[in-house]
């Protein structure tokens, strides 16, 4: 029965679901839209002002660039020849649709956990990995499963070592009308460590891959057809390959170092890990397995074209949160958290259960306008606070259950998806009909945790 209900979505999804840029395209004037309809004195100048505001900013642009970067090196990387061979021998273990898409899904949440990215470029590449394998093969299995298991790294993400909110309260909470300066840090053992998240971690690394076994039809599988990677053999025209690799390890040397001082410097070493960090620590993994500047600059400039797509439309998205700010919509979303969370307590549910609910719902709506965990956070965090001081209910709880939203609606919003879409040669079109099977399945995980944890 699952299989069929994904594989009907599956191929709703492949019928409509459009270009994931139309769809950045759609969400930019459905968010105009609603600004003008929300504003008390509707103001287009106030609204395109903020959407270039957000669109053509630094900080923009600068994130654009470092989500660009870790999709090319991570792509570069998995063709090393070390990696290749390593994830061929991982990718040689299913032999069915079902262990395939397990595998992936598996090993994409729990490197997620680690990383977002990490997770992100692990699941793509495994994934490619099996499709090339049954390629060569000659034998059918449904690709955009396995691929779809690529991407659910990003339904754990928030609740890992890399989670925008858990990490950013261990500096401080938001200004409260009880604290007008701010609040204190809330510790990781009150989030990331608590019994809530550890248990909603848990459960979804177990469901996950088990619903997704669940939805292998045969039906569905063909011979792949996945896209060639850039050989590693040696370009032609390179005469020094010796000087070439002194040259690459004193530079991965010099990585290293700066790389070990950062994450020394942090806390804790997860707090260190940033996307500079995984950047960087990837183009040195890179540098290193290939053995020569001239291999890895080749495997470098044949994945840079995968990241068109994110060079694209992440400004688009960054101008819907440039909208939304400017007509209010997020704080009037948010700030409505509070009275909704006393509507379902008066019919009887406890409110601490309504509140996580609704912030848990919230935050999945505004992920789908702004599909950024910290750029979430920033503009949420303050009036989150403000909704768990008036009705006295603990913050960490509610930093949780936002982190939950934003993680869940991953599975509709394709802005993610473009870096494994690249990876994999798959359309959006292609696994969304089976990510929002996981959706759906998955959301009984997160009421259950509210519920029971």
């Amino acid at each position: 029965m699952l299989a069929r209900f994904s594989a009907r979505l599956a191929d709703v999804a492949q019928r409509v679901v459009p270009d994931p840029f139309v769809i950045a395209l759609g969400l930019t004037l459905t968010a105009f839209v609603l600004g003008l309809l929300v504003m008390p004195d509707p103001d287009v100048g106030a609204l395109a002002a903020g959407w270039f505001a957000r669109f053509g900013a630094s900080g923009t642009l600068a994130f654009t660039t470092q989500m660009a970067l870790i999709l090319v090196a991570g792509a570069a990387l998995a063709g090393a020849p070390a990696v290749r061979g390593l994830l061929g021998r991982l990718a040689d273990l299913p032999r069915t649709t079902r262990g395939a898409a397990a595998l992936t899904a598996f090993t994409a949440m729990s490197c997620a956990l680690l990383n977002w990215g990490f997770g992100l470029v692990a699941g793509a590449v495994l994934a490619r990995e099996i499709g090339a394998r049954a390629k060569a093969a000659g034998r059918p299995i449904d690709y955009p499963l396995v691929g779809a298991a690529g991407y659910t790294g990003l339904l754990v993400w928030h609740g890992g070592f890399s989670g925008s909110a858990p990490l950013k309260v261990t500096e401080g909470t938001p200004a409260t009308s009880a604290a007008p300066g701010g609040g204190p840090p809330v510790p990781l053992d009150e989030t990331l460590f608590s019994t809530l998240n550890l248990g909603v971690c848990l459960g979804l690394l177990v469901l996950v891959p088990w619903l997704l076994s669940r939805m292998a039809s045969p039906e569905r599988e063909r011979v792949p057809d996945v896209p060639d990677r850039a050989s590693d053999a040696p370009p032609d025209g390179e005469r020094r390959p010796a000087a070439g690799r002194v040259l690459a390890l004193a530079v991965v040397a010099l990585g290293v170092v700066a790389l070990g001082g950062r994450l020394a410097a942090a806390e804790t070493w997860w707090a260190g890990l940033g996307l500079d960090v995984v950047i960087l620590a990837l183009v040195l993994a890179g540098m290193l397995l290939f053995g020569t500047p001239l291999r890895y600059g080749r495997a470098f400039a044949a994945a840079a074209p995968e990241a068109g797509g994110i060079l694209l439309q992440f400004p688009f998205y960054f101008g819907i949160l440039g909208l939304l700010e400017a007509a209010g919509l997020v704080e009037l979303l948010a700030n409505r958290s509070a009275d909704m969370a006393r509507g379902l307590a008066s019919l009887g549910l406890p409110l601490a259960w309504s509140f996580d609910v609704v912030t848990f719902l919230s935050a999945g709506l505004v992920n789908l306008f702004v599909p950024s965990g910290g750029g979430q956070w920033a503009v949420q965090g303050t009036i989150l606070a403000e909704a768990t001081g008036e009705l006295g209910l603990p913050l960490p709880r509610a930093v949780m259950a936002l982190a939950y939203g934003d993680e869940w609606t991953n599975m509709l919003q394709p802005f993610w998806a473009l870096a494994l879409l690249g990876i994999t040669g798959l359309k959006a079109r292609d696994i969304l009909g089976y990510t929002m099977t996981v959706m759906l399945l998955a959301l009984a995980v997160y009421l259950g945790a509210f519920a029971l944890l």
